[in-house]
């Protein structure tokens, strides 16, 4: 059961986590928050340390709501070789979902932040590094359990798949074409199937 705190901060984050993935931490004043909101400054404020604290929350609460059909797939796939699939066909769908949002969150807090907020670059960072980590974790469950090969370097690959993914995602996002995002998805699940099967 959430508190009064935490029903007005999560609310607050509902309201503004798209106004900030789409205008970004210097297109945001402070007056569109409150307008978004209908609360005060104070009452803004009074859950969030600064505007800082409050885009740097706000990227945490867009990314968790990007990733959350992808995390439940994550829990209900039993083997490795079949959650590494799963994320290719979470990410044939993804830009028409984000779209709705402003976009993906990594790409636009990430660029964003890149030269004007060291506290949110630094987040985005530490999401993407968690990120990549979570698709080696997979390949090592993967190969443990005799479905990639065991020369298979987890991390290399890992990288590869990421970087695909979100290379797609930039360029559909550019062209507003999803096609680009589907077909890097269809080389992605080809190199797994050529170079990481056994």
């Amino acid at each position: 059961m959430l508190t009064k705190a935490e029903k007005t901060t999560q609310f607050i984050l509902e309201q503004v986590g798209s106004y900030f993935n789409k205008h970004g931490y210097t297109g945001t004043s402070m007056s569109a928050i409150t307008q978004a909101t209908g609360l005060t400054k104070g009452a803004i404020y009074g859950n969030f340390k600064d505007k800082e604290d409050l885009a740097v929350q706000a990227f945490n609460y867009n990314i968790r709501r990007a990733m959350k059909i992808l995390a439940d797939k994550m829990t209900m796939e039993a083997d490795g070789l079949t959650r590494l699939k799963e994320i290719t066909r979470f990410f044939r769908k993804y830009y028409a979902a984000e779209k709705l949002h402003g976009g993906c969150p990594m790409i636009n807090v990430g660029i964003d932040s890149l030269n004007h907020n060291n506290t949110l670059y630094k987040r985005v960072v530490e999401v993407m590094n968690k990120l990549i980590q979570n698709i080696a974790d997979i390949i090592e469950e993967a190969k443990k359990e005799g479905t990639i090969k065991p020369e298979i370097d987890s991390a290399k690959y890992a990288n590869k798949i990421y970087a695909q993914i979100q290379g797609g995602i930039f360029i559909t996002s550019m062209l507003k074409d999803e096609s680009h995002l589907s077909e890097m998805m269809t080389h992605v699940d080809q190199m797994i199937d050529s170079e990481m099967i056994v």
